[in-house]
């Protein structure tokens, strides 16, 4: 219970419990990180820490009330949950978070909270957010009512408007060393050498890692995907051109194949550079390897950044088609 029910991130938790605790809460956060790292649960934690009906101690939920209950679930009527859309409305991760969206949440703030001390708005993902929905939540952040607490989540402070970055309390957190992820994994009954692997390939994100226990599909796509890169790297032109058709037929299939090729890509320029650092995809390292022994550390770091360059131009909605053909035409030739 001493650091909010959370594995890592304790001078986090440290930081908004004493803001809680003293009166001293913020209008606004931003939880920014890799996604998997805990972003969204340490909102949460923070919406009961503000409006447990027991609290242990200030600024110390106590999770078993009414309301810590419904808003671990995300369903209290002072706490809404905005995020991003697909075309037919339904939440999706990689769609876009919409104006109109934000405008809702503008009236409902407006209104005294329901049964609770405040309304929190839980935005998830906001550097999916359109131009629009950006500007109407910088809107929100100038004229939000004491009550109202805004809280947001993202990869990364440096994808939001600055503005909306200058009236926010900017939380970065960082991945969790290893051994903290593979405690937690063997605590959950994994198999020491299965935890050491899914904490590896987590890169340290304990979340993402216990999805990779539940969800056995995430790891047969990840191996799938790696295994298609090994195969296109000594492929010709035309095949090249028709893999890249297949993988722009489906964006956040396309976004995610390009996450888990980046991965790889980091890792070879760690082997290039000769550092240190512990491998992602440890499970492949003979091909890591391999592959670091042929390139040299300014061919390495033009593949990752142009992955990196590739998702940021599926964000801004570059043609998909063409995006996976350059970076497939410029991928090191094996």
């Amino acid at each position: 219970m001493d650091n909010w029910n959370l594995l890592g991130h304790e001078w986090a938790v440290d930081m908004l419990r004493r803001h809680v605790a003293r009166g001293e809460t913020r209008h606004a956060y931003l939880f920014a990180g890799a996604p998997g790292l805990g972003r969204r649960t340490l909102a949460l934690r923070l919406a009961q820490a503000l409006n447990c009906e027991k609290p242990i101690a200030p600024g110390e939920p106590c999770f078993t009330c009414r309301t810590c209950k419904q808003i671990e679930v995300m369903q209290h009527p002072d706490l809404a949950i905005v995020q991003s859309m697909d075309d037919d409305g339904n939440s999706k991760e990689g769609g876009t978070l919409r104006v109109d969206q934000v405008r809702e949440i503008q009236r409902t703030l407006n209104l005294k909270p329901y049964q609770s001390p405040y309304r929190v708005a839980l935005f998830l993902r906001f550097h999916e957010a359109n131009d629009n929905a950006a500007n109407a939540l910088l809107k929100t952040l100038e004229e939000a009512p004491a009550h109202a607490i805004l809280l947001l989540t993202a990869d990364t402070p440096e994808q939001l408007l600055p503005t909306i970055n200058s009236r926010c309390e900017i939380l970065r957190l960082r991945p969790l060393p290893l051994e903290a992820v593979v405690a937690d994994l063997l605590e959950r009954g994994v198999d020491e050498d299965r935890a050491r692997l899914l904490a590896h390939i987590s890169g340290g994100r304990p979340g993402f890692a216990r999805r990779l226990v539940e969800d056995a599909t995430v790891l047969e796509k990840r191996e799938e995907r790696l295994n298609d890169l090994q195969t296109i790297l000594p492929a010709s032109r035309v095949e090249k051109f028709s893999y890249a058709e297949k993988l722009a037929k489906d964006k956040d299939t396309m976004r995610q194949t390009i996450l888990v090729w980046l991965s790889y890509w980091r890792d070879v320029l760690l082997r290039v550079a000769g550092a240190e650092t512990p491998l992602i995809n440890v499970d492949r390292n003979m091909e890591i390897e391999f592959l670091a022994g042929r390139l040299d550390l300014s061919s390495a770091r033009r593949v990752v950044s142009d992955h990196e360059s590739a998702l940021e131009k599926m964000e801004r909605n570059v043609n998909a088609r063409l995006l996976a053909e350059v970076l497939l035409m410029d991928l090191p030739k094996m």
